[in-house]
């Protein structure tokens, strides 16, 4: 099974290769020894996140999800990376492709499957709902010094 490779770690920051996408077939996500995830790996823990948590998916064709799911209080955002598919939220089937994104509130029912002939690979970031403020859309600082490379 394919582990993550730490790249780098310091005071701020942190980094890790998670590899190719048309590679992460070479994961395998086990939520218990009756339920093992193919194709699927989280990220967060493994760079130190503080604030959300992120996975990247790859479902092979005639693959789906395969249960529905909620959160208790976790928005997500579905990043689709490569091939086509359906999402499903809510008992609302629709088309997704490689430039798709959706975003799913914490109640919403969702599940995803490949009905393509390719594989459907997805960057899903997960985070706390309802916390995002117009103030927080001002946090970033630029700062008055020159880039030293």
């Amino acid at each position: 099974m394919k582990q993550i490779e730490q790249i780098v770690t310091a005071t701020n920051f942190s980094a890790i290769n998670i590899g190719k996408l048309n590679e992460l077939n070479d994961y395998v996500l086990e939520l218990s020894p009756e339920m093992k995830i193919p194709g699927k790996v989280f990220g967060g823990v493994a760079l130190g996140a503080t604030g959300g948590e992120f996975s990247f998916q790859v479902f092979q064709p005639g693959t789906e999800t395969g249960f529905l799911h909620t959160h208790k209080q976790h928005e997500e955002l579905y990043f689709f990376l490569g091939g086509k598919g359906e999402f499903q939220v809510d008992g609302q089937v629709f088309p997704v492709q490689e430039g798709c994104v959706v975003r799913v509130a914490p109640d919403g029912r969702r599940s995803v499957r490949n009905n393509g002939t390719t594989p459907l690979t997805m960057l899903c970031v997960q985070y706390r709902g309802n916390t995002f403020t117009a103030e927080d859309a001002a946090d970033g600082v630029i700062l008055n010094e020159p880039v030293k490379w």
